[in-house]
């Protein structure tokens, strides 16, 4: 797949506005950025992104249930995230990751674009789940806790310090149904083909989303070479998680990805390649759209809608997930 940059195109003016007022220089392909950001949202809600992403106004948070706490929600402040109720937002300079809680492992910091993927993922008692890249620990923890530490959660991270760093922080937490495997997630499903009852792939990603203008150092290795280099990884995570995979089973590809190149064209790959189904997502929150069906010219598969992308909005970053099965 290419990305190709031909000649600039017109930006919508409130998106243009926002480039000047928001974007910073030091953005790699700033132009290019936006440019593909109205052609995914439209230059109206484009421009309302860019905004956004000159904001950082709440932090959230859950209870863990795994970690034994008289703590009720209404104690620490803040209010239900709309559409989440066991997750609270609170202002984003609210001391609460630093509150005694947090250090203990009794509630976890977590956007709540990052829980609702567990949400619909959906894991269930005494299964067995993979979190293909699991670190640094937050999905796998909302995995844990929702199986109540049934069952086995498989967590793979290559890295050797953030796999270090993963192991700490989940068993900080309470959990005790996890394995860890340092090793590199596209080897996986040939070694354990058809094992899992669910499995999460939140994909490496060129983090576009969680780009923040005043903070330079989130944006400054991003480039369209690097969606390109990314994409490739991707496709190869995706085609090993869904090998690993049982029939009938639940796989969930997510990123914090504004690319369609690392979204629907890796999850478009995988159901050209393979006999694999996109299921829809319920209850998708208020700020999201349906997945591209079309883009750059090509005509992706039909059931790319029944994916969906969060916009960035609020506590929420951005993000996007596809829902995928392997028939029986």
């Amino acid at each position: 797949m290419t990305i190709t940059q031909s000649a600039q195109p017109v930006l919508d003016a409130a998106l243009l506005q926002a480039l000047q007022d928001c974007v910073p220089s030091g953005l790699a392909d700033r132009h290019a950025f936006c440019a593909r950001l109205q052609k995914i949202y439209g230059g109206a809600q484009a421009s309302i992104i860019l905004r956004n992403m000159s904001m950082h106004l709440y932090r959230c948070y859950w209870l863990n249930p795994l970690q034994p706490s008289r703590l009720r929600a209404g104690e620490l402040g803040g209010e239900p995230v709309a559409g989440l109720t066991e997750v609270y937002q609170v202002p984003v300079d609210h001391p609460i990751a630093h509150h005694p809680a947090a250090s203990a492992g009794a509630i976890y910091i977590q956007n709540p674009s990052s829980y609702f993927a567990v949400k619909t993922l959906a894991p269930a008692l005494n299964e067995e789940v993979l979190d293909l890249a699991a670190a640094p620990g937050g999905k796998t923890l909302a995995i844990a806790a929702r199986m109540q530490n049934t069952g086995r959660v498989a967590a793979v991270e290559p890295i050797r310090g953030r796999f270090h760093r993963m192991q700490a922080n989940l068993r900080r937490c309470g959990v005790s149904n996890v394995q860890f495997y340092q090793r590199d997630g596209r080897g996986v499903g040939r070694a354990v083909p058809e094992r899992f009852d669910r499995v999460l792939l939140d994909a490496p990603c060129s983090s576009e989303s969680r780009m923040r203008w005043q903070e330079a150092r989130s944006f400054a290795h991003w480039n369209l070479r690097k969606v390109r280099e990314t994409q490739r990884k991707q496709k190869s995570l995706l085609r090993s998680a869904y090998a690993a995979l049982k029939p009938g089973g639940v796989l969930l590809y997510c990123t914090c990805s504004f690319a369609p190149e690392e979204n629907e064209l890796v999850v478009d790959a995988l159901l050209k390649k393979s006999d694999a189904l996109l299921l829809p997502i319920d209850n998708a929150p208020e700020n999201s759209i349906s997945g591209l069906t079309h883009w750059l010219g090509r005509d992706l598969a039909s059931e790319m809608s029944r994916s969906v992308r969060i916009m960035p909005d609020g506590p929420w970053d951005g993000f996007y997930l596809a829902r995928i099965t392997k028939p029986q």
